[in-house]
């Protein structure tokens, strides 16, 4: 295994300060002829990886192939936060599946949070994690959901971790007056997802796992009982297979690809804000109510700042322009901050935003579309594929029974119907 330093993602423009912050990056070799095994995974974030490690250390024969280096998919490059329970509120969630289910996948959340805790710890992975979270509303006609969300949340899901903020100790914890109020959720936090992918590979390669970059799968076929992974220098024949791509799923596989849409996201890491202590001053995460979020949290004195979503596949010519005038509408102080890095890429949606969990061919799952939310439940969704194949778990079957309806369109109509979709509700954020 040898090393590389400062390499530039063909897929995630810009640097980020992830990737300056953790020096050289290990890389690992390109697939280079043909394999067999008892499980292929294409796609080496979070959701891969952990599943390759929990089938490697159980003695199952794995193939992981990765389209560039690890890292440069969302699992790398995202925002860091945990979050608590799904993208949508549990209460939220109860409306639509009732209290049985959404209790169910809660739950699951809540192990999926600790699991990724844990496994830092157990693997000597320091993933700078930081405790605290403020979710934080922009129109003041949320106040009555805020408050309701933190009382559901203890009285009904035994979660006494979030309390509600009015609009002064919003503004406190903030140093901000753009929003009306908000929830701290101290059974949270963020951290620093590079290294913990990094070390997540490590783990994977040390458990016996055969984990390759830079080798894109062309094609996956199935008959006579197998699957076929087919790449440009090999083909990895397989009794099972696991799809982990999310946003980058392309043409390889159509019915994953009808159902999770890339959206391309971006971050700004800004200069020490060492004349601003006012700001996050207890150094929680921040996500808000928009639909089009805007998520930011302070990392050794720089505020770390994503909020641009393009819904098309094209990059900015200058994201910290995008992102700078962003931090002037929550920050008007920072309207002039110098932004030291900037950088993005694509992440998966789903048209509910939940997660689509389904086998698209005999054999062959995909799991993806973590919509924003994936740091804790993709780490988990891992392990819960891998104890479906070991048979010792079916908590993935709670995912797999969420109604993932595909984007409307077909191939050639679904991007731009989505771009005006969203574009709508970026605009009503607005009002």
């Amino acid at each position: 295994m040898a090393s590389q330093q400062m390499w530039q993602s063909p897929i995630a423009p810009g640097l980020s300060w992830y990737q300056a912050t953790v020096g050289e990056r290990p890389t690992y070799a390109a697939l280079d002829g043909s394999r067999t095994c008892d499980v292929a995974i294409v796609g080496g974030g979070y959701t891969g990886l952990q599943a390759a490690y929990n089938l490697a250390r159980s003695g199952v024969s794995v193939v992981l192939i990765e389209a560039w280096r690890f890292g440069d998919g969302a699992s790398g490059r995202n925002g860091g936060q945990l979050g608590t329970g799904q993208r949508w509120w549990p209460e939220e969630l109860e409306e639509k599946i009732g209290y049985q289910r959404s209790r169910a996948l809660f739950d699951v959340a809540e192990a999926a949070k600790r699991h990724l805790l844990d496994f830092a710890t157990e693997h000597q992975i320091e993933i700078d994690y930081v405790p605290g979270q403020l979710n934080v509303a922009h129109k003041a006609s949320y106040e009555r959901d805020y408050r309701q969300n933190a009382e559901i949340a203890a009285q009904r899901y035994d979660y006494p971790h979030v309390s509600f903020m009015d609009a002064k100790e919003t503004q406190e914890r903030l140093g901000s007056k753009r929003f009306y109020c908000g929830v701290r959720d101290v059974g949270t936090g963020h951290i620093h997802p590079l290294k913990l992918l990094i070390g997540l590979a490590r783990v994977a390669a040390n458990a016996g796992a055969a984990i390759f970059e830079m080798t894109k799968a062309t094609a996956i076929r199935q008959g006579d009982g197998k699957v076929r992974i087919e790449t440009a220098r090999g083909t990895i024949t397989a009794s099972r297979a696991l799809i982990a791509c999310d946003g980058y799923i392309d043409g390889l596989e159509p019915v994953t690809a009808s159902h999770i849409m890339p959206i391309r996201s971006f971050i700004g890491a800004t200069v020490p804000l060492d004349r601003h202590p006012d700001v996050l001053p207890g150094g929680e995460a921040v996500a808000d109510s928009r639909f089009v979020v805007r998520y930011f949290r302070k990392v050794e004195g720089r505020l770390l700042f994503g909020g641009r979503e393009a819904y098309t596949a094209d990059n900015p010519r200058d994201i910290s322009k995008h992102i700078r005038r962003q931090i002037a509408e929550i920050y008007p102080d920072l309207k002039d901050v110098g932004i030291t890095h900037a950088w993005g890429g694509s992440v998966g949606i789903t048209m509910p935003r939940q997660l689509f969990v389904r086998e698209v061919m005999p054999g062959v799952t995909s799991i993806g579309g973590y919509s924003g939310h994936g740091v804790m439940l993709s780490n988990y969704c891992g392990k819960l594929y891998a104890e479906t194949v070991l048979g010792t778990s079916s908590d993935l079957d709670l995912f797999k029974s969420l109604d993932i309806p595909a984007f409307p369109g077909g191939a050639w109509m679904r991007a731009p119907l989505l771009f005006l979709a969203l574009s709508w509700f970026a605009l009503r954020d607005k009002f």
